[in-house]
């Protein structure tokens, strides 16, 4: 196990990406939810119909868990992801402690946006785009630095995981959001189709 590791030119790339996407989809969900509590009529301009319905998702319980709106979270950790990313590019390594906080915050937040994406398909009845921008974006970042962590030996794995991920780690958060796809799609199939 290596005491320190940075990272590659791509995966530095992807974390400012990932970041910046979370936090846009966080920053236009905060701004109409203040929107939302000035005006209780305010429709978001992405409520485009009944399936995709930002409005919808931003009344329902599920948008506060914390007793706050869930953007406000999101401010704060996508600025964080950032902030490593641009650390990453400036070629920063950080010690194995450092990573496997940061993976733990990223199975934080793939098994947050995981609820939210059950909650939105199969409570709320509805989905929110820039929702679905912040929920990529967390996929990627989350599987890219879980391979990262398990190549550098941070994570214990057995050899064929290793060499699974050093070749193919862009094969899980493909495989990750297209089940995603496929539910939203068969959800609403008659919405769709119709």
């Amino acid at each position: 196990m290596r005491r320190y590791a940075g990272a590659g030119r791509g995966l530095a790339l992807l974390t400012v990406l990932a970041g910046a996407a979370g936090l846009l989809a966080s920053w236009v969900i905060t701004l109409d939810e203040f929107k939302l509590l000035k005006d209780p009529g305010f429709v978001p301009g992405c409520s485009l119909n009944p399936v995709v319905s930002c409005g919808s998702v931003m009344k329902s319980e599920q948008a506060s868990v914390f007793g706050f709106p869930n953007p406000m979270l999101g401010l704060v950790a996508y600025g964080i992801v950032i902030c490593v990313g641009m650390s990453l590019l400036a070629g920063a390594r950080f010690p194995g402690w450092y990573w496997l906080l940061f993976e733990a915050g990223c199975v934080f937040g793939v098994g947050f946006v995981s609820w939210l994406q059950f909650e939105s398909l199969y409570r709320i009845n509805a989905l929110c785009l820039w929702c679905c921008l912040a929920w990529v974006a967390t996929i990627l970042l989350f599987w890219y630095v879980t391979s990262l962590c398990v190549h550098e030996g941070f994570l214990p794995a057995p050899a064929p995981v290793k060499a699974f991920l050093a070749e193919f780690t862009w094969v899980l958060p493909l495989l990750h959001t297209g089940v995603i796809g496929m539910l939203v799609l068969t959800r609403w199939w008659d919405f769709w189709t119709s």
